[in-house]
């Protein structure tokens, strides 16, 4: 299971970004080129293949069949196209969009911003965020979700074979804001599987479909619930 409390995604990118140390090397498209800026998004073009993708203050793009190492922003979001291939998939604030095919070798994380990945995608480990809802749909996921304040849809098909942790908010994540006391909603979808534990360290609503299969629950009691989609809270 990913460890959510210790930020991993890059408090360090943020302070090894933010000296202004990486610098530019160019938009020329060539196979494994680095691109690392501080000003300005990225875009990884469809078929080619690149090394780390870095910025500060901009969005990456992976677009349809590209590859890549890691693609980490600061400031921005990540969107990623269908047939993709890249190790690590990170943002502080911003989200993530994974389209259909693709392959993730490591995990994918945020602070302040959702994360999404579409049918038959493979991530190798864990799913985490801060704020921000999770969903995934017909994936296999080779570690855990983990979040404090979002929402978890595991959709249809989907195989999580880490668990699911929800962790309570505590001074330690100051000056990161949370909205409200909101419960986060949490959906195993129709022949979703999640083979570790489900562990919630706060209040949560969490519902599970008869054709679900899970691993033990704590802090939670699941609803069951046999529609293509759980009931509205």
């Amino acid at each position: 299971m990913p460890a959510t409390t210790r930020l991993p995604l890059a408090l360090a990118l943020s302070l090894l970004l933010a000296t202004g140390t990486a610098l530019a090397s160019g938009d020329a498209v060539a196979q494994g080129v680095d691109i690392d800026k501080v000003n300005g998004s990225i875009t990884a073009e469809s078929g080619q293949v690149y090394g780390d993708l870095e910025t500060v203050n901009g969005s990456i793009r992976l677009e349809d069949g590209s590859h890549a190492k890691d693609a980490q922003t600061v400031n921005g979001s990540v969107k990623a196209g269908d047939n993709i291939e890249a190790e690590d998939l990170g943002t502080v604030n911003g989200s993530i969009r994974v389209g259909k095919q693709a392959r993730i070798s490591g995990g994918i994380q945020t602070v302040n911003g959702g994360i999404f990945v579409d049918r038959g995608g493979n991530v190798g480990k864990g799913i985490e965020t801060v704020n921000g809802a999770i969903g995934i749909v017909a994936t296999e996921l080779g570690g855990g979700i983990a979040t404090v304040n979002g929402d978890i849809t595991v959709g249809i098909d989907s195989h999580v074979h880490g668990g699911i942790k929800v962790t309570k908010p505590t001074s330690n994540w100051m000056p990161i804001k949370f909205g409200g006391n909101r419960k986060p909603r949490i959906v195993i979808g129709p022949n979703a599987v999640v083979d570790g534990d489900l562990v919630f360290e706060r209040e949560v609503t969490l519902y599970v479909h008869s054709s679900a299969r899970i691993g033990k629950v704590s802090g939670a009691t699941p609803v069951a619930f046999d529609t293509p989609s759980a009931p509205r809270d």
